[in-house]
């Protein structure tokens, strides 16, 4: 099930958006609490983030961001995570066949993400559901942790 993020689900999105093995595949660097703090209240303001949970537990998250004007149609899924403690267990596929639920209620008729090209089990994921590759982006993600770009490949399902 998932649902809109609020207040009371800052520790648990603020551990997996700083988890040392899911962070290198998100948007934002690692920072202490104090730190994204303001940035997962203007996600809970905007309401654009969600909790994907079961009825025990949160188990991961994601990002629908709206496009405007001519791309009013588009939404863009980001910041997509499952917490390793629910790896190999199904969730990813669970939480986006949802996800691609809760966007056709909504009325968008696009979904597009990008995904580190190196992040192939991810990518196998999104094709499995029906995304399809449309084109590279070279060096667009800068990992200053590293000191080193990566690649983004460009995905989307058509509803």
């Amino acid at each position: 099930m998932n649902r809109l993020a609020e207040g009371s689900d800052f520790d648990f999105i603020y551990r997996l958006y700083m988890h040392p093995v899911i962070n290198p595949w998100l948007l934002y660097e690692m920072m202490d609490e104090n730190d994204f703090r303001p940035i997962f209240d203007e996600l809970v303001a905007k309401k654009c983030l969600f909790v994907y949970h079961s009825e025990e537990a949160r188990i991961g998250m994601f990002k629908l961001v709206p496009q405007k004007y001519r791309n009013s149609h588009i939404v863009y899924l980001g910041g997509i995570g499952i917490h390793p403690d629910h790896w190999g267990e199904g969730f990813g596929s669970k939480m986006l066949n949802e996800v691609i639920g809760l966007v056709k209620t909504l009325g968008y008729v696009r979904i597009e993400l990008t995904v580190a090209t190196i992040n192939a089990q991810a990518i196998r994921t999104y094709e499995k559901m029906g995304f399809k590759n449309e084109g590279k982006l070279k060096k667009y993600t800068y990992l200053k942790s590293e000191d080193r770009f990566i690649d983004e490949q460009v995905m989307a399902l058509i509803l």
